[in-house]
């Protein structure tokens, strides 16, 4: 069973950066990372995406502001959050697996942005 551990949330200022950390367990093999994230009261949506290798692909509202990445030797994927907005406030899960969504999600971590 593959688990997904987040971390690397919290409160930052409009402007500022985070980086998001997803912890894989469980699985020898790489597999596809993604980023979603879900606002109060708004659907879960699709951010980025890393394949198994090293492609990756952005949702417009986040080009050239986020990068994700990878460290198969961790098995941790990252998301590197730049010059924030307010309306990136969300929580964000990760999601991996063999698929594309993949078959395994996180528990979502809190990102607010605000001053």
């Amino acid at each position: 069973q593959v688990q997904l551990v987040e971390s690397g949330g919290g409160l930052v200022q409009p402007g500022g950066s985070l980086r998001l950390s997803c912890a894989v367990s469980g699985s020898t093999f790489r597999i596809n990372g993604q980023w979603y994230r879900q606002a109060p009261g708004k659907q879960r949506e699709w951010v980025a995406t890393i394949t198994r290798d090293g492609s990756t692909n952005y949702a417009e509202t986040v080009k050239a502001r986020f990068t994700i990445s990878r460290d198969n030797a961790k098995n941790t994927v990252y998301l590197q959050m730049d010059r924030l907005k307010p309306e990136d406030t969300a929580v964000y899960y990760c999601n991996a697996g063999w698929r594309l969504p993949g078959e395994f999600w996180g528990q979502g971590t809190q990102v607010t942005v605000s001053s």
